[in-house]
């Protein structure tokens, strides 16, 4: 696990953009108030997830609007129709870790 920042450095309901040993991710502060990690790129067009709207447990690409499940990397809505990578996520002691290994098998 990586650290990647302070749990307090994202916000509820917002979404940053971070490279992790050359890996851009986009980490998640979601409504449910978990954190996840997905690869900040929209599998549909080749844009940053991390400049989009979180909504629930959902991260909203901003060029066309698919949005993306958190916990699984699947697309929920039409453009994208090919899921995005998912990383584990700890926090420990009010920091944010990050694997690499994604958990729902999708590689980039």
């Amino acid at each position: 696990m990586i650290r990647i920042c302070a749990s307090e450095d994202v916000p509820k309901g917002t979404a940053i953009s971070a490279d992790v040993d050359g890996t851009q991710i986009a980490l998640v502060h979601g409504e449910d108030d978990q954190f996840y990690a997905v690869f900040d790129e929209c599998s549909h067009a080749a844009v940053a997830l991390s400049e989009g709207e979180v909504e629930g447990c959902t991260l909203e690409c901003w060029l066309h609007g698919s949005r993306f499940d958190l916990r699984t990397g699947e697309p929920t809505g039409l453009p994208a129709t090919e899921p995005v990578p998912v990383y584990p996520v700890e926090v420990r002691d009010g920091d944010i870790y990050v694997s690499l290994t994604p958990s729902n098998g999708v590689t980039r």
